[in-house]
């Protein structure tokens, strides 16, 4: 049976076994490509209608709250969710569930946005008159733009497939492909309109990748106060080399007399001091260390810290103020485990 699913859709090296393999072409194959002539369909309905859509919700004063039964409430809830996390508040409430009380949740400043192919869901058509008794305002996402959904919203979205990619023309594929399809496009346009930025993006996503990326600063994850290695110029290496070890960073921040930064002695200036056979008791820090060195502030992204590491090849960074005077340090172990890298 499963040869046989592969023989529409794929080809296998084992059901030709004298014959290179040919890979097949997933547009000539009948399932992509009627799935793929449903979203090239829906250019077409990108019109004044999707723009009003677009209208209605930016100057909502409430959140998008998006309904939909079977495939389509799976859709409605990625829609809900793509909509929160670009921008637009927004949550999933199930139809049925709202004729029980979760229409308590909708409040008069929302806007629906109701999805149904046919756009006769009896549990849709079902809130309609409270819908509109309420005076919330309705935007359809259907396959019928003469349906009593479509009928009753200020505005349709419409999304109707010419066939389902479902060789029985039954099973919801082809359309809600394009429904889907059509709801990332009304949250992307609604992110442009309302000037949503990548940091924007990141605070909807703190626990994420890019959100520790644009969201931690170097004063998140930098070792200050007590823990900041530092010794003073004039320092004897050995004493300079007891601190680094106290402290466990693999380095340590060299000041001038005056408290700003003089320069840094890290694990590799050890390594490179040990091969001129100098005298570790009796060498001065300021003989050895790396003059000044690359700093970032407090008030940088972990992330741009990171880039200066890389670009110049370094584990280590001296954090310093306005007065170039050193309030911290960081490495790359700290930004590691911060998850910036």
């Amino acid at each position: 049976m499963q040869s046989r699913y592969n023989r529409r859709l794929f080809i296998r090296q084992s059901d030709f076994p004298h014959e290179p393999i040919q890979r097949p072409d997933p547009i000539r194959t009948t399932y992509y490509r009627l799935e793929l002539e449903a979203v090239e369909g829906l250019l077409a309905h990108i019109d004044a209608d999707f723009v009003k859509a677009c209208e209605l919700i930016q100057a909502s004063k409430g959140r998008v709250v998006v309904v939909g039964m079977g495939k389509s409430g799976h859709i409605g809830n990625k829609i809900a969710a793509t909509l929160a996390s670009t921008g637009t508040p927004a949550f999933f409430v199930h139809p049925a569930e709202a004729s029980h009380g979760d229409m308590g949740m909708i409040t008069r400043d929302d806007i629906i946005l109701a999805l149904s192919n046919s756009g006769s869901t009896a549990e849709i058509v079902t809130l309609l008159p409270l819908i509109k008794r309420l005076g919330i305002q309705l935007i359809s996402l259907t396959g019928n733009p003469d349906s009593p959904l479509a009928k009753a919203a200020e505005v349709n979205l419409d999304a109707r497939v010419e066939q389902e990619a479902c060789p029985l023309n039954l099973a919801p594929t082809s359309s809600t492909t394009a429904a889907l399809v059509l709801g990332d496009a009304l949250a992307i346009a609604l992110l442009e309109a309302r000037g949503f930025t990548a940091e924007d993006f990141a605070f909807s996503h703190p626990g994420g990748a890019l959100g520790r990326r644009l969201l931690l600063k170097v004063e998140n994850v930098m070792h200050a106060g007590a823990e900041l290695p530092q010794v003073a110029r004039g320092t004897l290496l050995k004493d300079a080399l007891m601190e680094m070890t106290r402290k466990g960073l693999g380095m340590t921040v060299v000041l001038e007399a005056d408290g700003r930064l003089a320069g840094i002695f890290t694990d590799g200036d050890l390594r490179r001091t040990l091969d001129r056979n100098i005298d570790l008791h009796k060498a001065l820090i300021e003989d050895v260390m790396t003059p000044h060195g690359k700093t970032a502030r407090a008030e940088m992204l972990a992330a741009e810290a990171l880039k200066i590491m890389e670009d110049h090849k370094i584990n280590a960074l001296v954090v310093v103020d306005k007065d170039d005077r050193p309030v911290g340090a960081l490495n790359m172990h700290d930004l590691l485990r911060a998850g910036v890298m």
